[in-house]
């Protein structure tokens, strides 16, 4: 038996996740999630990351939209925006009874990792989520137009912001789960999903501790590129690579990657940088990553688990 831990968040990191939870037992893999995208709205605790994972291994993630839960309804934001709300954050109906299930459980005492757990097995879903803090870390992003939480550059003003820098309020204050921790201490392979490296897998190894314990793993480490030709398969990476003054491609991916994990995959588009990937110090493998299909998502987790064989 083989002990898989995934780093994920957003659409790509559940898109890979998925491919392992089709391959791989409930006891092999665990999903590390990034929770530095968690805000408060409508006075309910929003795990949008967690969610999009969760929802998405039970196979019942709002496809179209990328996110929330399918044949939803947005009665009551209606009805908030009536009353003169300021809803620009759009939570469905059916979601809202994630966020209020919760928020109470939350307010009883309970753990984010508690309640994930909760959360998970009422959803169906066998394999492990767990968050990489169940304390306070929150994206805060330095723009142009000043400084402001994730959700608020992401959502509300659509990434049209240009970036500056990205910080994670109360990293330094943050610790990580036993949980988390002793899942790092038992894995067999470490995963680096397609995830957007600054906004999606940063905040995770942001978390004290967390970075060491990456960092000293002598083990197969195996990083995926969000991005493909030159192109974001979805979310801002792109955009933020170059705010940043980083290649927009997948060498520039990899650059963030460095001591960080020995294994890199890229599409087979970006073939041509497969020689200047090694230079960096990392064995590079191509192959297709665009998850299409739930085939696609399996074939690329099948592809991983092959080479870390």
């Amino acid at each position: 038996m083989r002990s898989v831990v995934a780093l994920a968040g957003g659409v790509g990191g559940a898109k890979l996740a998925l491919g392992f939870s089709q391959t791989l037992d409930p006891d092999e893999l665990t999903v590390i999630i990034n929770t530095a995208d968690d805000d408060r709205f409508y006075g309910l605790h929003v795990s949008p990351d967690l969610d999009t994972v969760m929802y998405t291994l039970a196979g019942v993630s709002n496809v179209e939209m990328g996110w929330g839960l399918q044949d939803e309804s947005f009665r009551v934001l209606g009805k908030l925006k009536e009353y003169g709300a300021d809803a620009w954050f759009n939570l469905g109906d059916l979601d809202l009874a994630t966020h209020l299930f919760r928020t109470q459980m939350m307010d009883e005492g309970k753990t984010l990792t508690e309640v994930c757990a909760k959360l998970t097995e009422a959803l169906g879903v066998r394999h492990k989520l767990l968050p990489a803090t169940d304390d306070s870390i929150r994206t805060m992003v330095q723009t142009d137009d000043g400084i402001m939480p994730f959700q608020e550059y992401f959502v509300k003003n659509r990434c049209e912001p240009i970036v500056k820098s990205i910080d994670f309020e109360g990293s330094q204050n943050c610790r990580i789960t036993k949980e988390a921790k002793e899942s790092l201490m038992d894995m067999d392979l470490l995963v680096f999903c397609p995830s957007n490296p600054f906004l999606s897998l940063a905040p995770i190894l942001a978390v004290p501790g967390f970075r060491k314990i990456v960092q000293s793993y002598s083990g197969k480490s195996v990083a995926v590129s969000p991005i493909v030709g030159g192109k974001a398969i979805k979310g801002p990476a792109a955009k933020i690579l170059k705010e940043l003054g980083h290649d927009v491609s997948s060498l520039g991916v990899a650059r963030q990657y460095v001591g960080l994990c020995n294994t890199f995959i890229i599409d087979e588009i970006d073939a041509s940088m497969k020689q200047n990937i090694e230079s960096l110090g990392m064995e590079v493998f191509v192959t297709k990553t665009v998850m299409e299909t739930n085939q696609d998502k399996k074939q690329l987790a099948e592809f991983i688990l092959d080479i870390s064989a």
